[in-house]
């Protein structure tokens, strides 16, 4: 998911550039847009092209859920398209629940150029806008992130926008993130794009299942029970020798069943 290193070169700038170059540096490791390819929407999906409060399009497919069935609303990582996550879609649908996978701007066949922590809240509030104005209010909405999607789905339960949370492979914060991996480097003040999971955490009261890895070589396993604690009857799965991108390979029968049992 996240390459760090390089961010330390930003503390080596000149003092002028200090700031604009750790911006520059962390959304290009943050947001690798230019490495992933474009992908054809699958055929059983349906496309929605939806517009953000600032007039940026976003794209998203969706498998419709069920008469009286919510809706999970997921949120990917930041080296996919939408179209990388379908077969979770699938799962999730043939459980009972629809599912709506949304794609941020910058990315595949979302507009805009740069992504941005503001820019992708806005991106899911536009899916979650869609719903609502369709009768599909929070009480039918499932939010769910993996990896980078998790800061997202967090940001939109704080904001009342589901009933329900399920966080796969969290952090704490994009800063903490950065000097775990590089100690000493101020991330707190350089970094344009935080994601305080972990402080927004008292805030969300909603049923929530958190994920993890315990061999997770990105996001430290630590991270992902320390929001899960700090999540008031929050659920905590442990994957035993799951890596970061491995968890649903490992033990996809179990992990998908808890995620359709909370949601449905």
């Amino acid at each position: 998911m996240f390459k760090w290193a390089a961010l330390a070169l930003a503390v080596f700038l000149p003092a002028g550039g200090l700031r604009a170059g750790a911006k520059a540096l962390s959304r290009a490791y943050l947001f690798p847009v230019s490495e992933i390819a474009k992908v054809a929407p699958p055929a059983d999906f349906v496309q929605h092209r939806l517009v953000a409060s600032d007039g940026v399009a976003v794209h998203a497919i969706e498998l419709p859920a069920p008469a009286g069935g919510r809706t999970l609303v997921h949120f990917h990582n930041n080296r996919q398209t939408v179209e990388a996550v379908a077969d979770f879609a699938r799962a999730m649908r043939s459980r009972g629940l629809g599912v709506l996978l949304v794609e941020y701007r910058g990315y595949g066949e979302s507009g805009g150029e740069e992504p941005s922590e503001e820019g992708l809240y806005r991106d899911a509030e536009a899916a979650l806008d869609m719903l609502a104005a369709r009768g599909e209010g929070p009480d039918r909405v499932v939010l769910s992130g993996t990896s980078l999607g998790t800061g997202i789905a967090a940001e939109m339960a704080r904001r009342g926008r589901g009933s329900r949370l399920v966080l796969v492979t969290p952090y704490t914060s994009i800063p903490d993130l950065v000097t775990d991996r590089v100690p000493g480097v101020p991330a707190r003040l350089l970094l344009a794009d935080r994601f305080e999971t972990l402080a927004k955490a008292p805030d969300i009261h909603v049923p929530t299942l958190v994920i993890h890895g315990d061999a997770d070589e990105i996001v430290p396993f630590a991270m992902g029970h320390r929001v899960a604690d700090a999540i008031a009857g929050s659920r905590f799965l442990r994957v035993p020798g799951g890596h970061h991108g491995d968890l649903f390979a490992r033990d996809g029968r179990r992990l998908l069943d808890a995620i359709a049992a909370l949601g449905t």
